[in-house]
């Protein structure tokens, strides 16, 4: 092995110096930056040339909204499960109505339409066992609500809540009519949602329908109708009763998409109004339909099949009429009756 001149050493030796001196600078530092605690750091401890503003303090993270905190746990799995609602709807041929096009408006008849969407039931087993669960329900809770609801309030104040549900789910009624392409009914919408917010007492009133600006209804299913989409197979969803997989992904977006836009103070403020109206909105439907919904549990052989056609029925009539893109008084009714 070849021996290291005096020269050599002294210039290794230098080198190892002024390394040992580097680091006898600068390890202290990275200890102090990286492995400081939380409380050392809530001491004010710091380096001995820091400048003072630089001393370091704790900082204090804002709480999160409380509607952030509500959609935290369940954001992933919502997310997952509405895009692979989407993904089955889109990707399935058997779900297809004929040859789809997406800027087709063709007419079809909803009664005939109906009885071919109510048909498609491959979990129908699994469907009766949820609709039996929603009909214990539905006898326990809201029936009972409903009645003492329309015995108990007066027809004034229950027009007047009516009216007020309407209103506050004007908003989502806008935003399907555009992306439905519906400019008339866009702005009729519009149009309500100004004079019933001011004039008719935030929606108690509703003074536009007087002025000629009727109300109609339209939500995410109808807009995915409207563009092609057909209903796919018939699902029985949990206390809000029958439904189809394409409404189904519509109700859990449209949920999920307002859970997230609404943040903050006013967010929160916003959220619980719509909660509230939604509550309220459901116990006046049901109201509603209790006579139709009695007369059919006496006359009706196979309840959960008779249910399940009307609405298929009714939620074809809703999407021919989002692709005539008409704003008349026509339809309210079925309009209403399809919502629920």
């Amino acid at each position: 092995m070849p021996q290291m001149g005096s020269g050599a050493r002294l210039v290794t030796e230098h080198s190892m110096d002024s390394k040992s001196r580097l680091l006898a600078v600068l390890l202290p530092r990275w200890i102090l930056e990286n492995m400081m605690t939380t409380q050392m750091r809530s001491h004010g401890i710091c380096f001995p040339d820091a400048p003072a503003g630089k001393i370091f303090r704790p900082t204090r993270r804002a709480r999160p909204s409380l509607s952030r905190r509500v959609a935290r746990p369940v954001l992933s799995p919502a997310r997952w499960i509405c895009a692979g609602l989407l993904g089955s709807l889109l990707a399935c041929p058997a779900w297809a109505q004929e040859s789809w096009n997406p800027f087709s408006r063709a007419q079809r008849d909803p009664i005939e339409q109906g009885r071919v969407d109510s048909a498609n039931d491959p979990a129908e087993a699994i469907n009766r066992e949820i609709f039996k669960a929603n009909k214990f329900f539905d006898d326990v809770i809201w029936k009972p609500v409903a009645r003492a609801y329309v015995e108990r309030v007066s027809p004034e104040l229950r027009q007047g809540i009516h009216n007020f549900t309407n209103n506050v789910g004007e908003p989502v009624v806008f935003a399907n009519d555009v992306l439905q392409g519906n400019v008339e009914r866009a702005w009729n919408t519009t149009q309500r949602f100004a004079v019933n917010t001011t004039i008719g007492v935030v929606g108690f009133v509703d003074v536009a329908d007087k002025w000629g600006r009727p109300h109609h209804y339209a939500d995410l299913g109808q807009t995915l109708g409207v563009w092609g989409i057909a209903p796919g197979p018939a699902v029985q969803i949990p206390i809000l009763g029958p439904s189809d997989l394409r409404d189904a992904f519509g109700l859990a977006t449209t949920s999920l998409a307002g859970t997230l836009a609404l943040q903050g103070t006013i967010g929160n403020v916003v959220s619980y109004t719509q909660l509230g109206a939604t509550g309220m909105d459901d116990i006046d439907y049901r109201s509603k339909l209790l006579p139709n919904t009695d007369a059919l549990e006496k006359t009706s052989k196979d309840l959960y099949a008779s249910i399940r056609l009307i609405k298929a029925q009714l939620r074809a009539q809703l999407v021919e009429e989002g692709k005539a893109g008409r704003v008349s008084r026509d339809g309210g009714n079925i309009a209403d009756a399809a919502h629920q």
